[in-house]
């Protein structure tokens, strides 16, 4: 009977309420960003619409680790990618600036996707090495302003819950850049709304923010430390998680 009732509430309420919201962030990330107020309204419009999405859907979040972050530093956030709230999550209770790395496609969703380029976000093109890299580049000139970047390495969302391969782009960002690495593991979005799901069911949420990881170097083998690091401690704490939020 609840199952039936938050389906009529999301229908009927959530979705018309959240599409007024997201026309009107927008809207107000647009303008801010053309009078030259783009590291104001590229974060704050953004993390107040994400919160709202999660308390709108009566996804109930929690935050643990958020004293490994340091006001003003820049860092190379890295996390497992669930399901589509993983943007409200990250966006919305992260608590620092950040430009996100996007597929291409995204750039094309009406109005939002203009917004997301007006914020500065980047858009990946990887069907070429070469358009990647140029993505890679763009990437790079974002941080060097004291702003940082949020990354799905894994570069979709899961099918089945479980975690996919990461690709080493972001690892290479880190070492040319000299950023701290920050790994997060996020638990909720795939029962929330799992990937080809249109029906949103509420479901507790969790970000695992662990502590930085610093490049010692600039080089191949540092890199391949990197990642095998990053890795193994989103994966230790995913695994414990899964079952718990089953």
């Amino acid at each position: 009977m609840l199952r039936i009732l938050y389906k009529i509430y999301f229908r009927i309420i959530a979705i018309p309420i959240f599409a007024m919201a997201t026309i009107l962030t927008a809207t107000i990330v647009i303008i801010g960003c053309l009078l030259g107020g783009e590291r104001f309204f590229s974060y704050y419009p953004g993390m107040v619409w994400a919160r709202f999405a999660c308390m709108l859907t009566l996804c109930p979040v929690k935050i643990k680790g958020r004293e490994h972050i340091q006001k003003g530093k820049s860092y190379v956030f890295i996390s497992n990618h669930q399901g589509a709230y993983d943007i409200f999550l990250i966006y919305g209770y992260l608590g620092v600036p950040i430009k996100w790395m996007m597929k291409k496609g995204l750039a094309k969703i009406p109005f939002v996707g203009f917004a997301c380029r007006m914020a500065g976000f980047i858009f990946v093109d990887t069907s070429t090495a070469r358009s990647a890299q140029k993505s890679v580049l763009e990437a790079e000139r974002k941080l060097k302003h004291g702003r940082s970047l949020i990354v799905f390495p894994e570069g979709a969302r899961t099918p089945d819950g479980h975690l996919g391969r990461f690709k080493k782009g972001a690892y290479q960002i880190a070492l040319d850049q000299q950023l701290p690495i920050v790994p997060i593991t996020l638990n909720g979005p795939y029962k929330v709304m799992p990937v080809g799901s249109g029906n949103v069911r509420p479901h507790r949420m969790e970000m695992i923010i662990h502590p930085p990881v610093t490049p010692r170097q600039k080089g191949n083998g540092d890199k391949e430390l990197l990642q095998e690091l990053v890795d193994t401690t989103i994966q230790t704490i995913y695994s414990d998680l899964w079952d718990e939020f089953k």
